[in-house]
């Protein structure tokens, strides 16, 4: 168990480490052509969705300890937080951007379609990643075909309301910190996403964001196709709050 933690949590910085050096060099490199923001809005996102699989091999196959899962949800969110560089990395966190006039509908809608082509690069880059058998725990994933099963184990209904209670416990925290300085609102946002895969990742996972479902959920056995889109898609759309109270 040591080693698969070790090798996953080498997988997990050199993903952070190399988004991170293809950021900065987008950003420079596309400074003034005004397709940086959605240049760091595709590598971020494949962040992400990189990272959540690693963690979600750990805790689906690996088993580790439900408090260590927790530790590594907490610490993974603050480095995107910290990482993503005006990334928004969800959709509908895009479509509430937009609604609200912080960006532009266009923008909103360019913004989420490099979220979901992120989200399918990194749905076929980790498969090759862990082809490599870097520990015992991806030998035996490669082994079983990179199968995964549905992380739904409530009834669609349920399952729906947890995903969009999550979401908008999540939203609620981002809303209302958006004065707080950078360095200090990431560890409360981060707290908001660990509590809230402690309350609702044994009934959904506890995704809240369709992107990063597509690339880490929509593949596995389990549930249709419409299932997922609405357990993950349609709950966490109607879960933001009342546009007159989150300004």
């Amino acid at each position: 168990m040591t080693a698969d933690l070790t090798a996953s949590l080498s997988v997990l910085l050199v993903v952070v480490a190399l988004s991170e050096a293809i950021r900065r060099f987008l950003t420079r490199a596309l400074a003034r052509t005004g397709l940086s923001v959605y240049a760091v809005e595709l590598v971020s996102t494949f962040q992400l969705c990189c990272c959540t699989h690693e963690l979600k091999l750990l805790s689906d196959v690996g088993g580790i300890e439900p408090r260590l899962a927790l530790t590594l949800t907490y610490l993974a969110s603050v480095v995107h937080g910290l990482t993503f560089r005006g990334a928004i990395g969800n959709p509908t966190s895009a479509l509430e951007h937009a609604y609200h006039e912080r960006i532009s509908r266009w923008c909103a809608l360019r913004r989420i379609a490099c979220q979901f082509a992120a989200a399918a690069a990194a749905r076929a880059a980790v498969p090759v990643i862990w082809s490599f058998g870097l520990s015992g725990l991806h030998v035996r994933h490669k082994l079983f075909g990179y199968q995964c099963i549905s992380s739904i184990h409530a009834p669609l209904p349920k399952a729906a309301a947890v995903e969009l209670a999550c979401a908008f416990a999540v939203q609620t925290v981002v809303t209302h910190t958006r004065s707080v300085e950078e360095k200090y609102r990431v560890h409360a946002v981060a707290a908001a996403i660990a509590t809230s895969a402690y309350a609702g990742g044994s009934l959904t996972g506890a995704v809240f964001n369709p992107a990063l479902a597509f690339s880490t959920q929509f593949p596995c056995s389990g549930n249709s196709f419409l299932e997922y889109c609405l357990v993950y898609g349609l709950a966490p759309l109607l879960a933001y709050p009342d546009p007159a109270h989150a300004q």
